[in-house]
């Protein structure tokens, strides 16, 4: 106890220079936190991903379609217990910056393959019964306040026209990594008008979600879906539903890495900023820790009173700087809305924050330790007064 007092009276002997150092701290823990959560929030839907849907998709591209017959086939491949598909629409609502994923799809089919969509069963049933209906998340509701009954109008850019959604449901995540920022109708609705509109791009749709037996079978039914369609019109790629959201993440890879770069080079010039501090601290001290080697304490009383000192600035500075990101992620998810769907500081992300005050504090102390265990007695103590 002695010694933890001690810590803290020699840590606030400049109460400006510490006051300064942990504000550091604080800003760049704070700073390599939420850039760490930006890059989770990059990851959200592949991180989600359930280990048992695999993904169909056209072989040559995902702008290519699909056709609907397809749906009967893959659910007669071994190892395969539920089969639904989706449209991206891409309409816009009432403004082009009201920006949402929007997707038609199979219905029931669909919605059985995503038990994490928590929707009451009155309000599920009566989007199945409704052609036009809708289901949105809780996100996505509360951005647009949108109420059960509401009617949606979407202009359409893949599929034009003026079309109209009733919201029939407001479904809720299972889990807070659960993305709620996106609506939901019926492929059948927009299949109707093409068919009459533009009969070639009826029947056709955009991705088939599998859902499989077992984990461990993925790579061989996979394999087995895209040799059913193998040397056909419309030749199938089938990976797992993480691989398929990697993909898009991996068109913007450049970006998460220089995100990730600049949260290390936060970290990296704070840790020079501590050390440089505690080098002022320790020179300053030289005297004190020559009394203190006459005195008959040892090297390691001197180099527990540094990193002492050093740890504690770092443990506090981080626990600022980690109360003042949850506030602050919270307001950022809403301020950006459905650009980022999932946006939370997760339980990895606060442990490497206190990693990373750690390594500060320990890399700060090592060269004030080694210069106060080498310092000379005689000439420390001349060097008092």
């Amino acid at each position: 106890m002695y010694t933890l007092r001690l810590i803290v009276k020699n840590s606030m002997r400049h109460k400006l220079r510490t006051s300064l150092t942990i504000l550091g701290l604080v800003v760049a823990i704070f700073s390599f936190g939420l850039l760490q959560t930006v890059i989770n929030a990059w990851y959200a839907g592949a991180e989600g991903a359930s280990n048992t849907t695999l993904v169909t998709r056209n072989k040559t591209s995902l702008v290519f379609p699909l056709p609907l017959s397809y749906q009967a086939r893959i659910r007669a491949v071994p190892g395969v217990t539920g089969v639904g598909y989706a449209n991206w629409f891409q309409g816009v609502y009432k403004d082009p910056k009201n920006f949402f994923a929007q997707f038609a799809i199979s219905g029931e089919s669909y919605l059985d393959i995503y038990p994490d969509y928590l929707l009451p069963a009155e309000e599920r049933a009566a989007f199945l019964r409704d052609r036009k209906g809708a289901i949105v998340g809780r996100k996505l509701a509360d951005q647009y306040g949108f109420k059960l009954g509401d009617v949606i109008p979407l202009k359409g850019t893949i599929y034009p026209g003026n079309w109209e959604l009733i919201v029939r449901g407001i479904f809720d995540g299972k889990q807070t990594s659960t993305n709620t920022a996106t609506l939901f109708f019926h492929w059948d609705y927009v299949n109707e008008t093409v068919k009459k509109l533009s009969p070639r791009r009826a029947n056709q749709i955009g991705v088939y979600v599998v859902q499989i037996n077992q984990p461990e079978n993925a790579a061989a039914i996979s394999s087995a879906v895209d040799k059913e369609f193998a040397n056909s019109l419309a030749e199938t790629l089938t990976e797992t539903e993480k691989a398929f959201q990697l993909g898009f993440v991996s068109m913007s890879e450049a970006i998460v890495v220089a995100i990730r770069v600049v949260s290390f080079v936060v970290i990296i010039i704070i840790a020079a900023v501590m050390a440089n501090t505690m080098a002022m601290s320790a020179r300053e001290r030289l005297g004190e820790y020559a009394t203190l080697k006459a005195l008959g304490f040892g090297p390691g009383f001197l180099a527990l009173m540094i990193f002492g000192e050093s740890l504690l600035l770092s443990a506090f500075g981080a626990a600022l700087g980690i109360l003042i990101l949850f506030p602050f992620a919270a307001f950022l998810g809403k301020v950006m809305g459905t650009m980022f769907p999932v946006f939370e500081v997760t339980q990895l992300t606060v442990l490497q924050q206190m990693l990373a005050a750690l390594v500060i504090g320990t890399v700060a102390a090592i060269a004030p330790t080694v210069r106060a265990i080498r310092v000379n007695i005689v000439e420390g103590l001349r060097s008092i007064g």
